[in-house]
């Protein structure tokens, strides 16, 4: 199996001209092949239009549950919000019913989705002990029962479903290929897979070895996601899967610029340096205004915390501002008290590296 580091370090260019088709997902087309990972707590509707804003090509919601009796819950209803998001609106859903799987395809496509991803790939706890997330890995036949259910419940939309999983549920059962290639019969229109098992969480290293026989075992487009960090990361990638598009995940959170230095790496083979303070500064007051817009005061101040200290984290007394910061309690203090910190010159440094 390829070492992450071995690949890392070739950071080949993968071969542009591949690249440069159109990406169709249904009947929608794809701006770029540089995609925004869905992860809960994070890329909410603020998240996901600064994200389109500064260059990824697609973006999938936070899992929403297919749980019927959670369905019309706040927590749902803001990560169903899509108000003045760019389309394609992807939403992702987690569930382990294949009529609860239908019912949340309707409900989401009639409240403006046009594109459903289904959750195989989450390895949180309180997740895979419902069976649900990536546990589903371990029930193949369930696992394309609920495509099934949701491409039929999608089809009088037309809109295309589409697969988030993990290379496997363990080292010793890196089954992604046949579920690839059931989701495929199912009527999958696109696969994404995380080169982690669900047994390493996110620890350890991706490897890209299955993404590969993924690709090779389906005809439908598929996207490599786990520890792509840079432009170069991603070419690597690329090549040495042959994956149709990247996603990226963790490595964006505090830098959501990293989206368009991918894109314009893969299309034009150019290096972009790092946006000046100014720049993300100004991104940063406009994610905050959005972010307390969709969360009301309360929720607002207390969920802007993480994405604050991701984009602080590297700066000079960046750990300090930060524990101050977590003690503001009304969205004005918490922007005046941003203001003090970046009303200054401050160097343009790389922010916070984590692996999607």
């Amino acid at each position: 199996m390829t070492q992450p580091a071995a690949l890392a370090d070739s950071a080949p260019l993968v071969a542009l001209s591949r690249l440069r088709a159109t990406l169709w997902l249904g009947r929608h087309v794809l701006p770029n092949r540089v995609f925004a990972a869905p992860m809960a707590g994070v890329t909410d509707r603020p998240y996901r239009r600064l994200a389109r804003q500064l260059g990824a090509g697609y973006c999938v919601s936070e899992m929403i549950t297919a749980r019927p009796e959670l369905r019309d819950s706040l927590k749902t209803a803001r990560r169903a919000n899509h108000d003045g998001e760019a389309a394609p609106i992807a939403v992702q859903i987690v569930g382990t019913d294949p009529e609860q799987i239908a019912q949340a395809t309707r409900d989401n496509l009639e409240r403006g989705a046009h594109i459903i991803d289904i959750n195989m790939g989450c390895p949180a706890k309180k997740v895979c002990n419902r069976w649900a997330g990536s546990a589903l890995m371990q029930d193949e036949d369930l696992a394309a029962r609920l495509v099934e259910a949701a491409v039929a419940a999608a089809r009088p939309f037309a809109a295309p479903v589409t697969l988030k999983m993990r290379a496997g549920w363990c080292a010793a059962a890196r089954n992604a290929p046949r579920i690839a290639r059931l989701a495929e019969a199912a009527g999958a229109a696109m696969i994404v897979v995380h080169g982690r098992t669900r047994e390493q969480g996110y620890g350890g290293q991706a490897e890209y070895d299955t993404i590969a026989e993924v690709k090779r075992s389906v005809s439908i487009p598929v996207v490599a996601n786990g520890d792509i960090d840079s432009p170069q990361k991603a070419a690597a990638v690329l090549q040495h899967t042959g994956a149709d598009a990247v996603m990226i995940g963790r490595a964006a959170m505090g830098r959501p610029w990293l989206f368009g230095q991918i894109a314009a790496f893969l299309e034009r083979g150019v290096l972009l340096p790092d946006p000046p303070p100014e720049d993300w500064r100004d991104w940063l007051f406009a994610h905050l205004d959005d972010h307390y817009a969709l969360y009301g005061e309360a929720a607002g101040v207390r969920t802007a915390r993480k994405h604050v200290g991701w984009y602080v984290a590297n700066l000079p007394g960046g750990a300090a501002f930060r524990q101050h910061f977590n003690t503001l309690q009304t969205a004005a203090e918490q922007l005046t008290a941003l203001r003090r910190l970046l009303c200054g010159a401050l160097p343009s440094l790389p922010l916070p590296l984590a692996a999607a």
